[in-house]
Protein backbone atom coordinates (compact mmCIF):
# COMPACT_ATOMS: atom_id res chain seq x y z
CA UNK A 1 0.00 0.00 0.00
CA UNK A 2 1.28 3.27 -1.07
CA UNK A 3 0.22 6.70 -0.34
CA UNK A 4 0.90 10.00 -0.92
CA UNK A 5 0.82 12.21 2.30
CA UNK A 6 0.20 16.25 2.38
CA UNK A 7 -0.55 19.49 4.48
CA UNK A 8 -0.34 23.23 4.87
CA UNK A 9 -0.47 23.82 0.93
CA UNK A 10 -3.01 26.72 2.30
CA UNK A 11 -4.10 27.15 -1.28
CA UNK A 12 -0.84 26.85 -3.19
CA UNK A 13 -1.06 26.93 -6.69
CA UNK A 14 2.18 25.64 -7.75
CA UNK A 15 2.21 22.98 -4.46
CA UNK A 16 -1.03 21.67 -5.73
CA UNK A 17 0.14 20.65 -9.41
CA UNK A 18 2.97 19.31 -8.05
CA UNK A 19 1.26 17.24 -5.71
CA UNK A 20 -1.80 16.24 -7.91
CA UNK A 21 1.25 15.20 -10.82
CA UNK A 22 2.93 12.90 -7.99
CA UNK A 23 -0.64 11.66 -7.08
CA UNK A 24 -1.80 10.73 -10.65
CA UNK A 25 1.21 8.53 -10.96
CA UNK A 26 -0.14 4.45 -11.17
CA UNK A 27 1.87 3.78 -7.89
CA UNK A 28 0.02 5.74 -5.56
CA UNK A 29 -3.21 4.45 -4.22
CA UNK A 30 -4.50 7.52 -2.44
CA UNK A 31 -4.00 10.69 -0.80
CA UNK A 32 -4.01 11.66 2.76
CA UNK A 33 -4.16 15.52 4.41
CA UNK A 34 -3.87 16.58 7.40
CA UNK A 35 -5.40 20.22 6.82
CA UNK A 36 -4.94 23.65 5.80
CA UNK A 37 -4.99 22.93 2.42
CA UNK A 38 -7.27 27.06 2.32
CA UNK A 39 -6.24 30.23 3.54
CA UNK A 40 -8.92 30.62 5.89
CA UNK A 41 -11.16 29.28 3.68
CA UNK A 42 -10.33 30.96 0.47
CA UNK A 43 -9.43 28.27 -2.56
CA UNK A 44 -11.17 25.04 -0.57
CA UNK A 45 -13.33 24.14 -3.29
CA UNK A 46 -10.45 24.45 -5.83
CA UNK A 47 -7.68 22.38 -4.14
CA UNK A 48 -10.49 20.01 -3.34
CA UNK A 49 -11.72 19.69 -6.79
CA UNK A 50 -8.09 19.22 -8.08
CA UNK A 51 -7.63 15.75 -5.96
CA UNK A 52 -11.19 14.55 -6.58
CA UNK A 53 -10.82 14.96 -10.43
CA UNK A 54 -7.97 12.36 -10.08
CA UNK A 55 -10.84 9.77 -9.02
CA UNK A 56 -8.35 8.61 -6.25
CA UNK A 57 -9.83 9.02 -2.90
CA UNK A 58 -8.26 12.01 -0.59
CA UNK A 59 -8.83 11.95 2.80
CA UNK A 60 -8.80 14.99 4.40
CA UNK A 61 -9.08 16.46 7.55
CA UNK A 62 -9.62 20.32 8.46
CA UNK A 63 -7.12 22.61 10.14
CA UNK A 64 -7.37 25.59 12.09
CA UNK A 65 -7.76 27.62 8.70
CA UNK A 66 -10.93 25.54 7.80
CA UNK A 67 -12.34 25.72 11.47
CA UNK A 68 -15.84 27.32 11.05
CA UNK A 69 -16.67 26.73 8.04
CA UNK A 70 -19.29 23.65 7.00
CA UNK A 71 -16.25 21.55 6.15
CA UNK A 72 -18.22 18.26 5.90
CA UNK A 73 -20.76 19.67 3.69
CA UNK A 74 -17.83 21.16 1.10
CA UNK A 75 -16.18 17.62 1.36
CA UNK A 76 -19.26 16.00 0.60
CA UNK A 77 -20.03 18.33 -2.81
CA UNK A 78 -16.55 15.92 -4.25
CA UNK A 79 -17.07 12.59 -4.86
CA UNK A 80 -13.56 11.47 -4.04
CA UNK A 81 -12.98 13.12 -1.01
CA UNK A 82 -13.54 12.22 2.70
CA UNK A 83 -13.53 13.85 5.84
CA UNK A 84 -11.54 11.92 8.20
CA UNK A 85 -12.36 14.12 10.78
CA UNK A 86 -13.57 12.24 13.74
CA UNK A 87 -14.22 9.46 11.70
CA UNK A 88 -11.86 5.95 11.44
CA UNK A 89 -11.28 4.36 7.72
CA UNK A 90 -10.14 1.04 7.47
CA UNK A 91 -7.96 0.97 4.39
CA UNK A 92 -6.51 -2.70 3.32
CA UNK A 93 -5.32 -3.91 7.06
CA UNK A 94 -4.64 -0.40 8.85
CA UNK A 95 -7.32 1.75 10.04
CA UNK A 96 -6.75 5.66 9.74
CA UNK A 97 -8.14 7.38 12.64
CA UNK A 98 -8.75 11.40 12.03
CA UNK A 99 -9.23 14.68 13.64
CA UNK A 100 -8.54 18.13 12.39
CA UNK A 101 -8.20 21.44 13.87
CA UNK A 102 -6.99 22.71 17.11
CA UNK A 103 -4.47 25.79 16.33
CA UNK A 104 -2.19 26.14 19.28
CA UNK A 105 -4.34 24.46 22.18
CA UNK A 106 -2.46 22.12 23.89
CA UNK A 107 -5.01 20.25 25.42
CA UNK A 108 -8.37 19.45 23.86
CA UNK A 109 -11.29 17.60 25.72
CA UNK A 110 -12.88 16.80 22.24
CA UNK A 111 -9.94 14.76 21.66
CA UNK A 112 -9.78 13.02 24.58
CA UNK A 113 -13.43 11.80 24.28
CA UNK A 114 -12.75 10.35 20.74
CA UNK A 115 -9.56 9.14 21.37
CA UNK A 116 -11.37 6.89 24.54
CA UNK A 117 -13.80 5.64 21.64
CA UNK A 118 -10.94 5.10 18.98
CA UNK A 119 -8.49 2.98 22.19
CA UNK A 120 -11.73 0.43 23.06
CA UNK A 121 -12.41 -0.11 18.99
CA UNK A 122 -8.89 -0.25 17.36
CA UNK A 123 -6.63 -1.24 20.54
CA UNK A 124 -4.32 -3.93 18.90
CA UNK A 125 -4.78 -2.63 15.53
CA UNK A 126 -2.63 -1.49 12.86
CA UNK A 127 -3.08 1.96 13.36
CA UNK A 128 -2.32 5.48 11.23
CA UNK A 129 -3.46 9.09 13.12
CA UNK A 130 -3.67 11.47 10.97
CA UNK A 131 -3.86 15.04 13.04
CA UNK A 132 -3.74 18.40 12.20
CA UNK A 133 -1.71 19.55 15.35
CA UNK A 134 1.59 17.99 16.18
CA UNK A 135 1.78 15.62 19.12
CA UNK A 136 3.84 17.49 22.06
CA UNK A 137 7.36 17.34 22.86
CA UNK A 138 8.89 15.73 19.63
CA UNK A 139 10.90 17.44 16.86
CA UNK A 140 7.54 18.28 14.82
CA UNK A 141 6.52 20.37 17.40
CA UNK A 142 9.48 22.33 18.29
CA UNK A 143 8.99 26.16 17.87
CA UNK A 144 11.63 28.58 18.42
CA UNK A 145 12.41 27.55 21.68
CA UNK A 146 10.02 25.34 23.14
CA UNK A 147 7.29 22.75 22.17
CA UNK A 148 3.93 23.56 21.21
CA UNK A 149 2.00 20.78 20.23
CA UNK A 150 -1.20 18.97 21.60
CA UNK A 151 0.01 16.88 25.01
CA UNK A 152 -3.68 15.12 24.42
CA UNK A 153 -2.34 13.57 20.71
CA UNK A 154 0.57 13.11 22.69
CA UNK A 155 -0.41 10.55 25.58
CA UNK A 156 -2.80 8.55 23.10
CA UNK A 157 -0.15 8.11 20.59
CA UNK A 158 1.99 6.38 23.56
CA UNK A 159 -1.09 4.45 24.84
CA UNK A 160 -2.59 3.16 21.58
CA UNK A 161 0.63 2.85 19.55
CA UNK A 162 0.26 3.53 16.12
CA UNK A 163 2.15 2.36 13.53
CA UNK A 164 2.54 6.35 12.13
CA UNK A 165 1.39 9.53 12.98
CA UNK A 166 0.64 12.43 10.31
CA UNK A 167 0.57 16.04 11.36
CA UNK A 168 1.44 19.31 10.34
CA UNK A 169 0.44 22.95 11.28
CA UNK A 170 3.61 24.11 12.31
CA UNK A 171 5.81 25.33 8.46
CA UNK A 172 9.14 25.62 10.70
CA UNK A 173 8.71 21.96 10.86
CA UNK A 174 7.89 20.63 7.57
CA UNK A 175 10.08 17.45 6.79
CA UNK A 176 10.46 16.62 10.31
CA UNK A 177 10.86 12.84 11.19
CA UNK A 178 10.34 11.45 14.86
CA UNK A 179 9.21 8.70 16.74
CA UNK A 180 7.14 8.77 19.71
CA UNK A 181 7.77 5.31 21.75
CA UNK A 182 6.58 2.87 19.31
CA UNK A 183 5.10 5.25 17.08
CA UNK A 184 6.75 7.05 13.42
CA UNK A 185 5.74 10.58 13.39
CA UNK A 186 6.03 12.71 10.06
CA UNK A 187 5.27 16.23 9.13
CA UNK A 188 5.00 15.34 4.74
CA UNK A 189 4.40 19.47 4.52
CA UNK A 190 3.43 20.96 1.41
CA UNK A 191 5.71 19.16 -0.87
CA UNK A 192 3.90 15.97 0.29
CA UNK A 193 6.00 12.25 1.26
CA UNK A 194 5.18 9.22 -0.37
CA UNK A 195 4.42 6.63 2.10
CA UNK A 196 4.43 2.54 1.68
CA UNK A 197 2.84 0.54 4.35
CA UNK A 198 3.52 -3.14 4.44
Amino acid sequence: MKFLACTDMHENRDALRALVKRASEPDIDFVVCTGDISSFGNGLRTVLKAFSDLGKTFYVVPGNHEEGRDFEGIVKAFPHCINLHLKAASIKEYVFLGYGGGGFAMKDANFRKIARQWYGKFKGKKIVLLTHQPPFGTKLDWLGDRHVGNVDSHDFILRIKPKLAISGHLHETVGEMDTLGETKLINPGWDGMVIELN
